[in-house]
């Protein structure tokens, strides 16, 4: 097999999930943004995700409190570099995402945890196409506009069908 500098996000462009879908933007309280960017997909409140069964540090979790409505989270190949090196390539998927990342925009996301296991904060918002909702503003701002692509890259999700076999 040769050696890739590179894979892509997704194995091909004409896969269109949720392009029709329109999304609200919610104002997160406190740290929630995870449980509110389900809450924004879902069409939920908040609260409705903030209980045992979403742990805010696996997206395993949160696929799952997708699936009721008709929604999981996929993998998008990824590594730590910025957002902004990977947002051509999301808008050209021209879809739905959950993009994570970490909130220093310096090398700190490298040192070592803490006693309790803690290195930095990180931050989740949704790209829908060309927009991303943000729930620390409760805001929709254009992707390549977004404070985001100056950070670096936490985790990619693509939003698919519930049924869709490609899946976390």
């Amino acid at each position: 097999m040769a050696h890739d500098l590179k894979s892509n996000l997704w194995p091909n462009t004409t896969d269109a999930f949720f392009r029709d879908h329109e999304f609200k933007p919610i104002k997160q309280s406190g740290t929630h943004c995870g449980s509110t960017s389900l809450a924004m997909l879902a069409k939920q409140k908040p609260e409705d995700f903030q209980n045992e069964k979403v742990n805010t540090q696996n997206p395993h979790s949160w696929s799952e409190a997708l699936r009721p409505f008709k929604m999981q989270l996929a993998y998008c190949p990824s590594d730590v570099r910025k957002l902004k090196f990977y947002m051509k390539e999301l808008l050209e998927l021209d879809d739905l995402f959950l993009l994570c990342y970490y909130s220093p925009a310096d090398d700190s996301i490298l040192k070592d945890p803490d006693d309790k296991g803690w290195v930095c904060s990180s931050h989740v918002v949704i790209l829908h196409r060309d927009k991303i909702l943000d729930p620390k503003h409760g805001n929709i701002t254009e992707a390549t506009k977004h404070e985001c692509n100056e950070r670096y890259t936490k985790r990619l999700f693509r939003v698919v069908p519930a049924d869709h076999s490609r899946r976390l």
